[in-house]
């Protein structure tokens, strides 16, 4: 039939077939072969995929140099690809997602090879490549776009305008690396094994849930309903409490659990630490740890220690430490709470309303001398429409558990239409299209830090506001007691107005929370509370 592609891909086949019987030779025959044929149709992918096999077969017959050279050709391959999606954002995570085995592989194998500051300039431009090309939409110039695309960057590119205690963490098959950036931009690579037979992401994975059921994430809590999936919520493990009974045998485990992490993740590099600001940026199921609640040998939480944020990649941070001055607003608030949601029904059921949210709102409202938009006034038009003029926003209502997407009241529509979701649910699509001035945007919102973890990240309602232009945005990894939200949000906002970072008002709302709320003391109450993106500060009046 004279079908070359299929051809190609046939002999690609195969080699896969010899390298999965071990006989590496023969696998590598047929892998270049492919290459050959995908190289005279012109089929990229196919090109990529070929180099990638290539390198696999490389590396078991120990020709390292070969199999890094031949990851490096895949990666470049892929990138190429991507790079042509141009603003396509879904497609481009999606990319990344199916062919990330040559991006693992080779920043796995140049540490494994002692290439620590190449294997960090690797991995790094394996993280949130389709959140940092928005961002660099938003705040690079075209000639500046232009030159990152064709410049050759350098470990001094990357942490140049780091601050100290930045720890990037990657997973390996068995175990997990670190690199430390300390003054002056010193490096330091640190490891932690997890196991000598079992898979180090599968065990994070495990972690998180066993962590979220030991703390009592769904127990005990006061707690009105903000999530749109709650049918489903209830049927997840990792958020269902044990019984009673149960409980109270299982919380030496809880602090097991949380010694865990400690051990895991700051143990390895506890020495490297300064005391101030820690910045993490983590992976695959390390995105949903509860960083603050981390519990070292001596019964002392993480956040005790340190001001805790997170960002989803060096880049990114770099790209906001770099943005015009004057590209954020300096002024103004949105905030939206307890939108009217009567008309509506979503999954076969009517969403109740939420008076904690708004009581929440007007409480903030009073401290910012800002009129909140509640009930009828909170539609998803207004709310979009204000989204780009204000330098924080605050929302506090039901949220998608699986992507933190809001429902909010839904625009005005003809009286005979029902509501359809496109006219409440603000989607990540929803808040992508819009040019964000906010310096900090607080989802107060069931799960909203949460979203499907893939290569690319957490691709949930917090990166959408991210690659929206928003400088940094507060989110929760799961749902906490009304009064304890009050409190919490109180102490936060009062720090923030009286000049305090978003980092130093956190910390301090969890460590009053900790020591001086005995009702609200337990870790599930402050604990779930994560700034992710830049350290910022606000110009609000001070409250009277």
């Amino acid at each position: 039939m004279g079908d070359r592609s299929g051809e190609g891909k046939a002999y690609g086949n195969l080699g896969n077939a010899y390298y999965s019987l071990g006989d590496f030779k023969k696998a590598i025959d047929y892998q270049e072969r492919h290459l050959r044929i995908a190289q005279e149709v012109g089929d990229d992918i196919g090109i990529a995929t070929s180099f990638q096999n290539l390198g696999a077969s490389f590396k078991f017959l120990g020709s390292v140099e070969e199999a890094i050279a031949c990851y490096r050709q895949s990666v470049a391959m892929f990138n190429g690809v991507r790079s042509r999606l141009k603003l396509n954002d879904e497609f481009k995570v999606n990319l990344r997602n199916l062919y990330q085995v040559s991006y693992a592989s080779l920043w796995r194998l140049l540490v494994k090879e002692g290439k620590f500051s190449e294997g960090l300039i690797s991995a790094e431009r394996t993280r949130a490549q389709a959140l940092n090309d928005l961002m660099e939409l938003k705040y690079c110039s075209a000639k500046q776009q232009a030159a990152s695309e064709t410049e050759t960057e350098t470990i001094h590119d990357i942490v140049s305008c780091l601050p100290s205690n930045t720890v990037f963490i990657a997973i390996e098959k068995q175990g997990v690396i670190f690199w430390v950036c300390q003054k002056e931009n010193d490096l330091e690579l640190r490891k932690k094994q997890i196991s000598n037979d079992g898979d180090a992401y599968t065990f994070l994975q495990s972690l998180v849930q066993v962590t979220c059921q030991e703390i009592g994430t769904r127990s005990n809590t006061n707690c009105e309903d903000r999530s749109l999936d709650m049918a489903r919520a209830e049927n997840r493990t990792y958020e269902r409490s044990p019984p009673e009974e149960k409980r109270k045998t299982s919380l030496p485990f809880q602090q097991r659990a949380l010694r865990t992490w400690y051990d895991t993740i700051i143990e390895p590099l506890q020495d490297l630490l300064l005391d101030g600001e820690l910045v993490l940026v983590p992976e695959g199921p390390l995105c949903l740890a509860p960083f603050a609640a981390f519990m070292d040998s001596n019964s002392k939480y993480l956040c005790e220690s340190f001001r805790i944020r997170v960002t989803p990649s060096l880049t990114s941070l770099k790209l906001t430490a770099e943005c015009p001055a004057d590209y954020h607003s300096n002024s103004g608030a949105l905030l939206v709470g307890d939108p009217w949601l009567q008309d509506v029904t979503y999954q076969g059921k009517k969403l109740a309303q939420l008076p904690f949210a708004r009581e929440e709102v007007q409480m903030i409202g009073q401290i910012l001398h800002t009129v909140p938009l509640i009930g009828t006034q909170a539609t998803k038009d207004e709310v979009l429409k204000q989204l780009s003029s204000v330098a924080l926003v605050h929302i506090a209502a039901h949220g998608r558990m699986e992507t933190g997407e809001i429902a909010l009241t839904p625009s005005p529509a003809p009286a005979s239409r029902i509501p359809v979701e496109k006219d409440f649910i603000l989607t990540m699509s929803d808040v992508l299209t819009v040019k964000m001035r906010a310096r900090l945007v607080v989802l107060s919102c069931c799960h909203s830090a949460r979203g499907k973890i893939k290569a690319e990240g957490v691709v949930g309602i917090a990166r959408a506001f991210l690659g929206a232009g928003a400088r940094s945005v507060l989110v929760s990894l799961w749902a906490i007691d009304d009064e304890a939200t009050l409190e919490f949000m109180n102490i936060f906002y009062l720090s923030l107005v009286k000049g305090k970072s978003a980092s130093e008002s956190l910390n301090q709302a969890m460590k009053c929370m900790l020591r001086e709320c005995d009702q609200f003391s337990a870790v599930k109450y402050w604990a779930p509370f994560v700034l992710i993106g830049d350290d910022v500060t606000m110009e609000f009046a001070e409250h009277e």
